[in-house]
């Protein structure tokens, strides 16, 4: 019995169509990376195990893809191994796919310090692996689009940052919002309400807010330890309206015992002093509630939605003051953001923005009347495509209605029928597919024809 073809669930086969959709993401969002100087690079897929955990916080450790090694990967296993997944996993796996692309760069970075000049301004365009229950809009492999400056201090970059999320989504045709924080507020609003050491506790119940509201992240706060007096600071926090003046004069008198609270202000406000001198067009707003559960993050974090569409942040990212520090590098700071091409992709789908010219391929299909036919007409479909006309011949002498069939099912517009005393002629019959007309052309008024996109 013949195996069922399948795929892993959480992944995609992608057809003509929606590999021309991508390249159509991925083009734009490189076009902008470049416009700003920032260079593109690659990592391998697998990265050493001990290179991935513990850099994305407890609920990023679960979800990483661990490579079993092969061979005797379970000799030399002992009992207090299994007490520890992480030290079990190091001694069985040694590699796993990489989750993300920024704790890649930093190693890269590391590793490659001598060669760099910094400020180093890269982008990399590739895909990421997470062991995620897969969703409407939560894939297990999907490619990540991240552009990241690291070796400045300077909030020049955030300001970088939203204006390429700016010039992205215009160009896509995508209205969003920006939203920012700082970790630094919420390490502020920690340790105000005692418990600076439960930060990490409280920014991944936060963050959740979106997904599961603010009663059950109020919940989860309890089980993580936090009691009702902190909660009932915190609740207004996260529910605070008004202007970014309003909200940051708020959080000012809130952290006036924050020395840490009140830096994040402070960059918060310059951040949004940067944007409004520079015409961003998009919706950029403080939200106090944004808290990205990923540990690295340092300073400013930014989140980004799309205003018309039912979808979680389609794009985010932050500042990380000491990322190279856990690989011997340490105290050079990054800021970076990572577009997340499968859910802008789905956006798109779902707001029709997509052009009708991405997925424009074959133009023009000449028919094969003949192997004779065909060799004569060869030197005219070189002309088409030195010409840039994306032309092709049918490999077959069929029914020229079966050739007819094809050009239809391929979404070729133009059908080109000539035989021997045509091409003898110099004269062309070009058929419309769409509008079902069909003129004689020479050679060069042919061209001239399927340039014109008429």
């Amino acid at each position: 019995m013949a195996q069922k073809p399948s795929i892993p669930k959480g992944t995609r086969d992608f057809s003509p169509v929606e590999m021309s959709r991508r390249d159509y993401i991925f083009n734009n969002i490189k076009s902008v990376f470049k416009l700003y100087g920032y260079s593109p690079i690659e990592t391998p897929a697998m990265e050493n195990l001990s290179t991935l955990l513990g850099k994305y916080g407890e609920e990023g450790d679960k979800l990483l893809f661990k490579i079993l090694n092969s061979g005797e990967a379970f000799a030399g296993v002992d009992s207090k191994m299994l007490e520890s997944s992480n030290s079990l996993s190091l001694k069985v796996c040694e590699k796993g796919l990489r989750y993300d692309l920024t704790v890649p760069f930093a190693r890269f970075v590391v590793q490659h310090q001598n060669e760099l000049a910094f400020p180093f301004k890269r982008y990399q365009i590739q895909p990421v692996w997470r062991a995620d229950r897969p969703q409407k809009g939560r894939y297990r492999e999907f490619y990540q689009c991240d552009v990241d400056v690291i070796g400045s201090k300077s909030l020049l970059n955030e300001l970088e940052l939203v204006q390429i999320v700016d010039d992205v989504f215009e160009k896509l045709g995508i209205d969003v919002t920006i939203k920012i924080n700082n970790r630094k507020i919420l390490t502020g609003i920690s340790e105000i309400v005692g418990y600076p050491e439960k930060l990490t506790d409280i920014t991944v119940a936060i963050d959740k807010i979106d997904k599961i509201g603010l009663d059950e992240v109020k919940n989860e706060l309890r089980e993580r330890g936090i009691d009702e007096k902190a909660i009932e600071t915190i609740e207004p926090v996260l529910l605070l309206k008004g202007t970014t003046e309003q909200k940051l004069d708020v959080m000012r008198n809130l952290l006036k015992g924050s020395e840490t609270g009140l830096k994040g202000v402070d960059e918060i406000a310059k951040v949004f002093e940067l944007v409004s001198l520079t015409g961003v067009k998009q919706t950029v707003e403080l939200d106090l509630s944004l808290a990205r559960g990923l540990n690295y993050y340092t300073g400013a974090i930014f989140e980004v939605k799309a205003n018309n569409v039912e979808m979680g942040s389609i794009c985010g990212g932050g500042r990380y003051d000491d990322l190279t520090g856990i690989f011997g590098l340490p105290g050079v700071s990054g800021v970076g953001i990572s577009f997340g091409a499968d859910r802008i992709y789905d956006v798109l789908l779902t707001l029709d923005k997509f052009p009708k010219e991405v997925i424009e391929g074959t133009k023009v299909l000449i028919a094969n009347f003949g192997e004779e036919e065909v060799e004569l007409l060869l030197p005219l479909l070189k002309q088409l495509r030195s010409n840039g006309v994306v032309a092709e011949v049918y490999a077959e002498s069929q029914k020229l209605k079966k050739q007819f069939d094809y050009a239809e099912k391929r979404g070729i517009r133009y059908m080109l029928i000539a035989g021997r005393d045509e091409i003898a002629k110099n004269q062309y019959n070009l058929k419309d597919l769409i509008t079902g007309e069909q003129i004689s052309f020479g050679s060069e008024e042919l061209v001239d024809r399927l340039l014109s996109n008429k």
